[in-house]
């Protein structure tokens, strides 16, 4: 036990208050009684107490209790030593004292307990925390064993590891242990062989021209010789497959290739071998861009129609595709400098590709141009669609007042199959339905299981927002019975006086039980109703459900991604309505832009129609109809050009344009104005990693101090949490969250003349050092050992040795020195004003019990009893004295005169005492006596 002060400075208060006792002393010393050298006392320890507390003195008391938190690394590099840790681990046991506790917690790319603190001696069996194994983070790791201790206990860290840190600073954690006077130890384990080899680099040039040679280089480090497979790709198709003789150790292999395609070319590189360890390392991609002749991408169904021939004449590269054939990934996109969706329905493409498009069009300027259609715009089911954010118009059409009465009901199965994703879209689907339709149309929605249950009652809308509400509420039933359901929407709306009667089937299972699906469907078209049905994902009873459609004269969806369900509703909510089409013949009005009036100086074509949208707010209407209807719209959305053209490109509805003689030249002004505009090579970039985070250096060609905005975006289309800051002049670092992958980076600049300066690239962050079998990193252990103060046990038993430092517990006693002072403030002021006779009688008091009381009275009465015995022997003297005196009377007259004149006189000098008064005096001299003990 020792003793700390928290501010021993303080003690400097001990000079003042040594000097006023001094003065006290001094002022009493002619003077002193004892009152006052006991007061001048107590003042002194009074202020010793006083400023000792305020020092804040803490006891320094021993800890007994003792915690050892094994801290075992589960990463991929050190995974196949798990059986070795659990033998480790249970052979430690044997040395486990009765005050020591341990617990297991396992690190990777994250923490996580696998067996809480406790003093038993059993060992979990296997480890079944889940973790990601792709790096290993020490510093996370030791944190969280620090934080398992209990502040009360000595502390230890007994780390079973490689040491091979891919993430984190294991040295500060270290250090912070040391602070803490918790030991780290580490144990080393002879790991087994693996074979393993990966692709370290993948370079190519950043920048090419078409036609150009480029060279490939593809680096490989190996811990065997063995021959493997490399496979390399551009834009997925394979441009190089060979067996390769790897030897043991690094490997460089180069390839060249000539690039026939313009736009981001994206290379990857694979390699596959006998027993590899690591998949994880045996890719890797890089990306440069192709210089040369614009590439675009023209989407369309079976349409025939002149477009892609008009575009090609002109000298751009075109590809055609079937929107069931678009890309899935960001670079399939990158690739092309403009996106034309001609005729396209929105059912045919996935929410995940609509979110492709939108990135590239918004974060890297890819143009975007829609043609219309009867499977297009609104029609085509892109209502609250990332395709509608980017379009310059709205797919809803605002202000029309002569669209026909309108009833629809939905009918969606709700069985158990539904759950998850399935009800969700299709809710949110029917949601999108009601925001489509006007307040007085009317609605309805009926969700089924083995019964119909009518969530919204077949009504005019009135409120939107808690119909909306209702239809989110549905929650997953049970099984499928299809008729009832069905049938209960036919009724609803038989009744009903309405233009346009319509009914949305959607399910994604069989029925339980038949019905008279042809009578309901008869019955249901004398009374002007229609019928459409989804069937989702391969369980759906598909034959009956198409069959269902064609008897009620509606459409057919088969739909395999659940992500299209709300543009199919949607598309039928607005089809339902027909006044979408603007089909009345008319001649557009072309606004009097400079790049338009060239082409219309010989006249305006006329156009048979066109699909009715609104112009946002910040559009460019260039043509619009008599209507006031844009037919010609565009803008700008994030970095790309986007247009909407509302009719077709066959001339069914485009009419005498599609004859028209400069009907090639408007449409390539159109697909070039889309075009982007990027600059020649403005920056020079290069990857690292710091502190789990990726970092890029961006380096401008020429001196640049204006800001950068940037953008990272991930091969599946995230758009990456990025942070910019400028190094040094024509200089930047950008930061984002390390994650291995393809991504892409677009750098935009504002000079002061407003030309911006655009510069887009892709990149691969490649795979964690994890998945390279480097060894044991011995020296990052043992430095971290010797920080601590921990070592390298040679054995399991050293794990519970004893501490080097007793850890010690501070229990502060500031409160009980100032208790103390107080308590001797009242005795002193006390003595000085009362002086000592309060404590004689409370001495008196302490000193007498009540064996001593008793004993007293017995005193009492025997002292009494002797003074009784002595009054009477008294009186007994007196009574012979007056015998005596009477003789002596008798012998006075026989005396002279002058002898009996003597012997009166005496008597009268001789004072009269009564019997009572004696014995009063008797007891006064006895009290005093009693009072004198």
């Amino acid at each position: 036990m020792g003793l700390e002060l928290k501010y021993p400075f303080l003690l400097v208060l001990l000079i003042p208050a040594f000097f006023l006792i001094y003065l006290y002393f001094k002022q009493i010393r002619n003077s002193h009684t004892p009152e006052k050298v006991v007061i001048g006392c107590l003042r002194t320890i009074l202020f010793l107490l006083i400023v000792f507390a305020l020092t804040m003195p803490q006891l320094l008391l021993p800890i007994k209790e003792e915690s050892i938190i094994f801290l075992v690394d589960r990463s991929a590099s050190f995974e196949d030593a798990e059986d070795e840790v659990l033998e480790w681990l249970d052979e430690s046991m044997q040395s486990k004292k009765g005050n020591q506790s341990f617990a297991i917690a396992s690190f990777a790319n994250g923490t996580v307990v696998e067996q809480s603190l406790s003093n038993k001696k059993t060992v979990v069996e296997a480890f079944s925390g889940k973790l990601k194994t792709g790096e290993t983070n020490l510093e996370e790791g030791i944190g969280f064993a620090a934080s398992m201790m209990k502040k009360e206990r000595s502390g230890r860290i007994v780390l079973l590891s490689d040491g091979n840190e891919t993430s984190g600073m294991s040295k500060d954690a270290a250090k912070l242990l040391k602070n803490q006077k918790i030991e780290l130890d580490y144990v080393q384990f002879k790991q087994k062989f693996r074979e393993d080899m990966a692709i370290t680099k993948l370079d190519v040039p950043p920048t090419l021209y078409e036609g150009e040679t480029v060279n490939i280089t593809v680096s490989i480090v190996s811990n065997i010789e063995k021959t493997a497979d490399l496979r390399i790709s551009l834009n997925n198709k394979d441009i190089r497959h060979e067996k390769i003789k790897v030897k043991e150790g690094h490997n460089e292999f180069s390839f060249s290739h000539i690039p026939s395609e313009p736009g981001m070319a994206i290379y990857k590189a694979e390699l596959a071998a006998e027993k590899d360890t690591f998949i994880e390392n045996n890719s890797l991609y890089a990306a440069t861009n192709i210089k040369g002749t614009p590439r675009v991408l023209v989407v369309q169904g079976n349409q025939e129609d002149p477009l892609e021939q008009i575009l090609q004449s002109s000298g751009l590269i075109v590809d055609k595709l079937i929107p069931e054939k678009l890309p899935t990934t960001l670079a399939g996109f990158l690739q092309y400098q403009s996106i034309i969706f001609n005729n396209v329905p929105g059912t045919k493409v996935s929410e995940q590709q609509m979110n492709l498009i939108e990135k590239a069009v918004k974060e890297f300027g890819t143009g975007f141009v829609m043609f219309g259609g009867e499977e297009s715009f609104g029609l085509g089911g892109y209502f609250k669609t990332p395709i509608e954010n980017l379009l310059p118009v709205d797919m809803d059409i605002k202000e029309k007042k002569e669209m026909p009465s309108l009833g629809l009901v939905i009918v969606i199965d709700r069985s158990g199959s539904m759950s998850g994703n399935k009800l969700t879209l299709a809710k949110e689907a029917a949601a999108r339905s009601v925001e489509l339709l006007r307040e007085k149309d009317t609605l309805g929605f009926v969700a089924f299981d083995d019964r119909p249950w009518v969530i919204v009652e077949t009504a005019p809308l009135e409120n939107k927002k808690k119909v909306i509400e209702k239809i989110r509420s549905v929650s997953v039933g049970g099984g499928t019975n299809i008729y009832p359901a069905l049938e209960k929407a036919y009724q609803e709306l038989k009744d009903l006086k309405l233009q346009r009667k319509h009914i949305i089937l959607l399910t994604d299972g069989q029925s339980a039980a038949g019905g008279d699906y042809q009578s309901l469907i008869e019955d249901g078209k004398k009374n002007n109703i229609t019928l459409s049905t989804v069937a989702l994902g391969s369980d759906a009873d598909r034959n009956l459900l198409e069959d269902l459609a064609g008897q009620g004269s509606g459409r057919f969806y088969n739909v395999t991604d659940a992500s299209v369900i709300p543009s199919i509703l949607s598309r039928e909510t607005v089809m339902t309505t027909r006044t979408y089409i603007e089909d009345n013949p008319f001649y557009p009005v072309v606004q009097p832009y400079p790049e338009l009036t060239p082409i219309f100086q010989k006249g305006i074509p006329k156009m048979n129609a066109y699909i009715a949208v609104t112009a946002k707010n910040r559009a460019q209407v260039s043509i619009f109809s008599e209507k006031k209807d844009p037919i010609l719209a565009e803008w700008h959305y994030g970095l790309g050009t986007t247009f909407a053209f509302t009719s077709d490109m066959t001339g069914k509805w485009s009419g005498d344009w599609a004859k028209w003689a400069n009907w090639p030249q408007f449409l390539n002004q159109v697909i070039a104005k889309s075009l982007p505009q990027f600059d020649s090579e403005p920056f020079r970039f290069t990857i690292e990693k710091e502190n789990g985070n990726t970092v890029v250096h961006l380096k401008a060609t020429e001196d640049q101090f204006l800001p950068l905005d940037v953008s990272v975006v991930s091969q599946n289309g995230t758009v990456m949490d990025t942070n910019s800051k400028p190094t040094a002049p024509g200089e930047f670092e950008v930061n984002f969250p390390n994650n291995p992958g393809m991504y892409f980076l677009r750098v935009k600049q504002t000079p002061e003349d407003g030309q911006d300066k655009l510069f887009q690239t892709g990149f691969s962050v490649p795979y964690s050092d994890e998945y390279l079998l480097k060894g044991m990193n011995k020296e990052l252990l043992k430095e971290l050992a010797a920080i601590t103060g921990g070592k390298d046990l040679k054995s399991a038993k050293e794990a519970f040795r004893p501490f080097k430092q007793k850890p010690k517990t501070k229990e502060p006693i500031s409160q009980q020195l100032l208790l103390a002072a107080f308590l001797l403030l009242v005795f002193e002021i006390m003595i000085r004003r009362l002086g000592f006779q309060p404590f004689y009688f409370l001495m008196r008091l302490l000193k007498k019990t009540p064996k001593k009381e008793e004993e007293g009275r017995t005193v009492d009465l025997q002292q009494l009893a002797k003074a009784r015995a002595k009054v009477k022997a008294s009186v007994e003297n007196k009574r012979e004295v007056i015998k005596e005196e009477s003789k002596n009377e008798t012998a006075k007259e026989k005396l002279p005169k002058q002898d009996q004149q003597t012997l009166d006189n005496r008597k009268k000098n001789m004072p009269v005492v009564s019997l009572a008064e004696k014995e009063e005096r008797m007891k006064r001299l006895l009290e005093a006596k009693k009072r004198k003990k």
